[in-house]
């Protein structure tokens, strides 16, 4: 039923062997490449090739649960599937916030995938190396689970305290600190050229605003990884399926996005669920750290935690499709753009 888990230094128990990480790499970047020749060619997004393109992104990650579970047992199947599960729920509060920012900077809805795409490859690279220092942490310190709790708590409470404050969310592109920085590096011309990151004004070298919308989806990026890496070390601590559920999560939100664009608006109470999700998986790590301490002390099962994560996700979705069925739509989104459609 199960294989002896490969420890690598440090004796992190993992399933991840030299061979299978090389595989795994290969298969991401091969799909991030299939991604990017689909998109090479601008076009508006059908609500059919969306959902064939989630149905794949879905069924691939599953498909690769399955595998796990024949080949190393119950125990990492559902602490592989729980941690999808958490990454797949936090990259819906993600796409929101690519929504605002799409909205904000004007872009057209032909480019809207290619920005997709760059942040979803920024997210792989940040979420890689926010998942080794993560490791690196467990292996050399003692109170990296109390750390990590810490830090996912703090989240919840910032989003539960953000969410009762019934403030809207606001995207205002000339108080972003990587547009302002990107201002003072180069120039940057008003109209979109393509998909292309700079053209010429006047002689000079210029940003376009598909280059401003990029970096700002990469900033947010890192926002998204302090919260994402320790939510699913506090589901596994096996470096390898933390990877794999993060980039299975993420290679499908291109897709996804367009599939959910218009019921994104109206998860209203999606904040109040992740931030339950976050502080709950904040007190399975502190358990767990207390654990190691003081054997009394009681530990959170992972098939608990599934079961969790599960009702939550639940109960905020119909109580957000109740809250907003007479409107139609929810009220999370405020832009703010300049004159003209594009930032200047």
């Amino acid at each position: 039923m199960t294989e002896v888990s490969y420890l690598s230094a440090g004796e992190l128990a993992s399933i991840g062997t030299p061979t299978l990480w090389a595989v795994t790499i290969a298969g991401v970047l091969a799909l991030l490449v299939l991604d990017f020749l689909v998109t090479r060619k601008p076009h508006e997004v059908s609500i059919r090739e969306a959902l064939a393109w989630s149905a794949f992104y879905i069924a691939l990650p599953l498909a690769f649960g399955a595998w796990i579970w024949s080949r190393w047992g119950g125990q990492q199947g559902i602490e592989y599937l729980t941690g999808y599960l958490v990454e797949k729920s936090l990259s819906v509060d993600n796409l929101f916030v690519f929504m605002l920012l799409l909205a904000a900077f004007a872009v057209p809805a032909a480019f809207a995938q290619r920005v997709l795409l760059y942040g979803i490859a920024g997210a792989l690279v940040l979420r890689a190396i926010f998942i080794a220092l993560g490791a690196a942490a467990l292996q050399t310190l003692d109170f990296a689970f109390l750390l990590f709790a810490i830090i996912l708590i703090a989240t919840a409470v910032k989003l539960l305290r953000d969410a009762l404050s019934g403030h809207q969310q606001e995207v205002d592109i000339n108080k972003m600190r990587s547009v302002k920085l990107l201002r003072r590096v180069m120039p940057v011309v008003e109209e979109y050229h393509g998909t292309r990151m700079t053209t010429r004004q006047h002689g000079r070298r210029a940003l376009t605003p598909f280059a401003l919308v990029v970096v700002a989806v990469l900033a947010t990026d890192i926002v998204f990884a302090v919260d994402s890496v320790p939510a699913v070390y506090g589901i596994t601590e096996d470096p390898y399926l933390v990877f794999a559920t993060n980039a299975f999560a993420l290679l499908g939100l291109r897709a996804l996005y367009f599939v959910l664009h218009a019921a994104l608006s109206r998860l209203v109470h999606l904040s109040y669920g992740l931030a339950v999700i976050l502080a709950f998986i904040g007190l399975k790590l502190g358990l767990h750290w207390a654990h190691g301490i003081w054997t009394g002390v009681p530990e959170i099962p992972t098939l608990a935690s599934l079961g969790v994560i599960v009702g939550v996700l639940v109960i905020v979705t119909l109580t957000s499709l109740r809250a907003t069925r007479d409107s139609g739509d929810g009220d999370r989104t405020v832009v703010h753009e300049t004159q003209g459609g594009g930032p200047a």
